[in-house]
C-alpha cells in the first residue's frame, strides 16, 4: 500500500476542518514531504468545500454557476463508472443535493414575495373602501346638518306638470344646499337632470351647477357646495333635462322651479 493511501479518506474531513488533533497532524507531516498527489487531493476538498458553502440554504447561484456544477457531477459520474480515482461520488451528490435546495428556497421565497404582493393589493383595495366610506359619512352628515338646522332656507321647486311630484331645496348659508325629492320620474335614455341657479342681476345668464339622476326608487338627493354668497344674488333655481356630462347652458325648458324668497 502506497504511504499517501492512509490518507485517502480525510482529504474531505481535513478541508472542512473535521480531522481531530492526531490525524491532522499525521496528514500535515505527510503533505510537509512534498506529495504532490495529496497535496492536489487536499486542495481539490478545499474547493469542494468552498463550493457547498456557496451554496448554502438561502442561496441564489447564477445561470453560470449552477451549469459548471451540474456538468462536473456529470462528469464526476462517468468517471466513477469507469472506476478511476478521483472525488468520492457521494460528495457529489451533496453537491447535487444543495444546489436544488438552493432552488427550492429561491421559489419558496418567489411565493413569499408573490403572497406579499397579494396581501398588499388586498390592503390597499380595503384601504380605499374605507376612505370611500369615510368620504360618503361625511356626505350623509352635512346633508343631515343642512337638512335639520334651522337656520337652512327652504326652497319649494314645482313642476310644469302636475303629475310630477315637487322637489324641495334646503339651502344653508354656510354648508351649501340638498336637493330632495321622492317618486321622481328618470330622464330617458342616459340623459340627466342638471341644477340651474337664475342670478338676481338683470340679463344674468342661468349658473349650471350638478347633474344627477333618481335611484331605482325614484329617490332624489344632491348636496351642493355653493360659496354661501350665491344664496344672496340667485333669484330662483331650476331643474332641466340635459344630455350626459349636463351643458354649459339650458337646453330645454325647466322642469321644475322654485323662487328664493
Amino acid at each position: 500500500m502506497k504511504n499517501c493511501d492512509q490518507f485517502r479518506e480525510m482529504y474531505e474531513a481535513y478541508a472542512l476542518g473535521a480531522l481531530d488533533a492526531a490525524e491532522r497532524i499525521a496528514l500535515e507531516a505527510h503533505l510537509a514531504t512534498g506529495c504532490k498527489d495529496c497535496a492536489k487531493s487536499v486542495k481539490e476538498a478545499h474547493w469542494l468545500v468552498s463550493q457547498l458553502a456557496n451554496l448554502a440554504p438561502g442561496a441564489a447561484p447564477s445561470d453560470l454557476l449552477k451549469g459548471r456544477l451540474m456538468k462536473t457531477v456529470h462528469a464526476e459520474a462517468q468517471q466513477a463508472a469507469s472506476s478511476k480515482p478521483g472525488i468520492p461520488v457521494w460528495i457529489w451528490a451533496g453537491v447535487a443535493a444543495l444546489f436544488l435546495f438552493s432552488v427550492f428556497s429561491a421559489r419558496k421565497v418567489e411565493e413569499l414575495r408573490n403572497e406579499i404582493r397579494a396581501t398588499n393589493q388586498r390592503v390597499a383595495t380595503i384601504l380605499k373602501q374605507r376612505q370611500q366610506l369615510e368620504a360618503q359619512l361625511e356626505i350623509a352628515k352635512r346633508e343631515a346638518m343642512i337638512l335639520t338646522d334651522p337656520a337652512s332656507v327652504s326652497i319649494a321647486l314645482a313642476s310644469s306638470d302636475p303629475n310630477t311630484p315637487p322637489l324641495e331645496a334646503k339651502w344653508h348659508s354656510a354648508l351649501g344646499m340638498v336637493l330632495t325629492g321622492q317618486k321622481i320620474p328618470a330622464p330617458s335614455g342616459n340623459r340627466v337632470l342638471q341644477l340651474w341657479l337664475i342670478p338676481k342681476a338683470p340679463g344674468g345668464k342661468p349658473i349650471p351647477s350638478l347633474t344627477l339622476r333618481p335611484d331605482a326608487q325614484g329617490k332624489l338627493v344632491l348636496l351642493v357646495r355653493d360659496p354661501p354668497e350665491l344664496l344672496a344674488q340667485t333669484k330662483a333655481l331650476a331643474i332641466t333635462e340635459e344630455p350626459e356630462g349636463g351643458s354649459p347652458q339650458p337646453t330645454t325648458g325647466p322642469r321644475w322651479v322654485g323662487g328664493v324668497s
